[in-house]
């Protein structure tokens, strides 16, 4: 097992290293950052000058090494438009994106869960038309589409939540929803046919032969293996939340790091990029892990050689 983390650890570091190459080299594949960001009135000399500033003179093997320096320590640079530190900006929106991505989880697992078992445990009933009907709709409607009408009908019809910004409990409903919108529905097809799977399996029947309750053939023997899939599914999905809360975000006005990141993309300011891409990759990279390693002790039947 310990060689396991171990080995898991060393190739979550390898990624990270590949993730921070990519970033790098695609601040050089866009443009020069120095020639952005000169203004119409300055001189070659001040370009010279300019790139010498931000280390771009240096050869590009030396300015990795300086920025991998520099992640290392958590520095991320100056954003070239606001002036302050990426990290600083990051530290101030991260609690924001934490906190929706937090709701959009619970959200997912205390509807997506239930709804999938209940869907395989009462196949063919209107739970199970229920699932499958919420299930597909989750993954054919866009999520933008269903924060417009949402924004449309609670926002601007009846009037009953706020649409946009942070602030109460109230401000996190509509923004939550939308973005656990396909995570919800894929835990509830993932939930519903692992627990079909397990319900057919030979032991299952088995119990019931020997005449144990339902309840108990369902809670007992079923329900632990059936719900590994989901687990793991469930671990990417917060990670998958954090990273993909970009546009409910944006549509939201939330001031968390996705819109931060979609802002610095379109103003190409690269140390914003480079912090909340590097911190996306880093934390997808961790919850990864902790879900692999969660696998042998929920399951004791599994084991790494």
């Amino acid at each position: 097992m310990q060689r396991f983390i171990f080995v898991r650890v060393f190739q979550g570091v390898i990624t990270l290293l590949i993730l921070s190459l990519a970033v790098f080299l695609s601040v050089h594949l866009t443009g020069d950052p120095a020639l952005y960001l000169l203004g119409p009135d300055d001189t070659q000399k001040d370009y010279e000058q300019l790139k010498k500033n931000m280390g771009l003179d240096r050869p590009l093997a030396l300015q990795y090494a300086s920025f991998l320096g520099d992640i290392v320590r958590a520095d991320f640079g100056v954003s070239q438009l606001r002036g302050q530190p990426a990290r600083q900006l990051l530290i101030e929106r991260f609690p924001a994106t934490l906190q929706l991505a937090g709701a959009a989880f619970v959200l997912t697992v205390v509807v997506g869960i239930p709804l999938g078992i209940l869907s395989a445990v009462k196949r063919d009933s209107i739970f199970d038309q229920i699932g499958k009907f919420f299930a597909v709709a989750g993954i054919a409607a866009p999520s933008f589409w269903i924060a417009i009408m949402l924004i449309l009908l609670f926002g601007g019809i009846l009037g009953w939540l706020p649409t946009f910004g942070a602030g109460g409990i109230d401000h996190f409903i509509l923004p939550a929803f939308v973005l656990s919108w396909h995570s919800m529905a894929g835990v509830v097809r993932l939930a519903r046919s692992s627990m079909l799977e397990v319900l057919d399996s030979e032991y299952v029947k088995f119990a019931r032969i020997k005449g144990l309750s339902e309840k108990l053939v369902i809670y007992k023997h079923a329900l632990k293996n059936g719900v590994i899939p989901v687990m793991t599914f469930s671990g990417l999905t917060l990670a998958g939340l954090l990273n993909g809360s970009v546009v409910v975000e944006v549509v939201f006005a939330w001031p968390g790091i996705g819109r931060l990141m979609l802002q610095g993309i379109s103003t190409r300011d690269f140390p914003i990029v480079q912090a909340t891409v590097l911190t996306a990759g880093a934390f997808y990279i961790a919850t990864s892990i902790i879900v692999d390693i969660l696998y042998a002790y929920v399951n004791p039947r599994i084991r790494y050689d």
